[in-house]
Parts: structure tokens; sequence; C-alpha cells
């Protein structure tokens, strides 16, 4: 096990956690559809619905998103090439494009989110974009994930019962804001 933390290393390291494959879509100053493949993509919160995109600094998408409405767009298992045209490695079929309530949508995605600009923060090399959630559409159709520098699809589901009547059920043992913790006393040491 390495512990060093050189770029590679650490761009490996964060490889290994398995995420959702993604286009944030917007429109240039003209109007055109823009689109970049991200997997840095995070719901923040339901109240107010907020999400959290980010983008490399250098990115062109960066410089369009400043203060932009934009679209998430959750690619769907069969949309690899998809991913890989917005990753700048275009393929031979066109993108078929809709329109949507704050940006551009792709089509046959598994599911999308408009969303209107909140804020704009440093992230270091890249800039985290904000987005209050003002639409969403879900499809009936299985996500494209990305792990180890690798496309993957979603497997079977796991047993519904390891959530079962566990505090953390999120359908049942979430604790709520009316939740009140007793702490503990700590124990008199002479």
């Amino acid at each position: 096990m390495s512990t060093s933390t050189d770029t590679r290393t650490l761009r490996d390291t964060f490889g290994r956690f398995a995420t959702g494959v993604t286009v944030i879509t917007c429109r240039t100053a003209d109007g055109t559809p823009h689109g970049a493949t991200v997997t840095a993509f995070t719901p923040i919160s339901l109240d107010p619905p907020l999400v959290q995109v980010a983008l490399t600094r250098t990115s062109k998408a960066c410089g369009l998103l400043d203060g932009a409405s934009y679209a998430v767009n959750v690619l769907a298992s069969d949309q690899v090439e998809v991913a890989m045209h917005f990753a700048g490695r275009p393929g031979d079929d066109p993108i078929r494009w809709r329109d949507g309530p704050t940006a551009p949508l792709l089509c046959g995605t598994s599911a999308t989110i408009s969303c209107r600009a909140w804020r704009t923060d440093d992230g270091g090399d890249h800039l985290l974009f904000l987005g209050e959630v003002v639409d969403v559409e879900v499809h009936e159709r299985r996500p494209l994930l990305f792990h180890a520098s690798a496309f993957h699809h979603l497997g079977g589901r796991s047993a519904d019962a390891t959530w079962l009547h566990c505090a953390d059920d999120p359908h049942s043992g979430w604790f709520d804001a009316a939740t009140r913790f007793t702490p503990i006393p700590s124990a008199t040491h002479y």
C-alpha cells in the first residue's frame, strides 16, 4: 500500500470511488448547446434543493457555467459513446438534443436535473458550481458507472434486508430534527 500523495497516486485513489457519469450541459454565448463529461457531481441539499458540479478551471465548460443555468444529464448504461463525445473524443453518431427548462438536455439519459446558478466556490484546481434544482426527470434506464478509469454497468440489486430495522435505514430510521440525544456522562477520574 502506497502512502504517497503524488498526483498519479491521488488520482488512482480517488478513482477507487465508483461514481455515476454525467454530462453537464449549458449554452455558449451564441446559444449553441455545449456539454462536458463530469464524474464530480454531488447532490448537496433537499431544502433548498441543491447539487454541486466540479469542473477543471481550464475547461471551456468552466468558463461557460459561471453564473449560468445548466443541466446535469445522468447517462444511461448504453451511452458510453456520449460520455466519450463530451470528454473530447467525438464519435460518428450525432448527439440528440432537446430543450429543457434551464439548459439543453440530452436524449436517452437515465435522469436529468435542471438547475439555475446558485453560487460558485473555489475548489483548488477546480471550481465548484452549486446549482438550485428547478426540475428533474427520471427515466427507467440503468445508469452508466465509472470506476478505476473504466466504464461499468450496474449489476443486480443487493439484498434489501441489509437496511431493514437498521438505525440508518433511509426509509424508516434516519434521525429527524426532533430527535434528541442525551450525552453519556463522563467518568470522574481520581
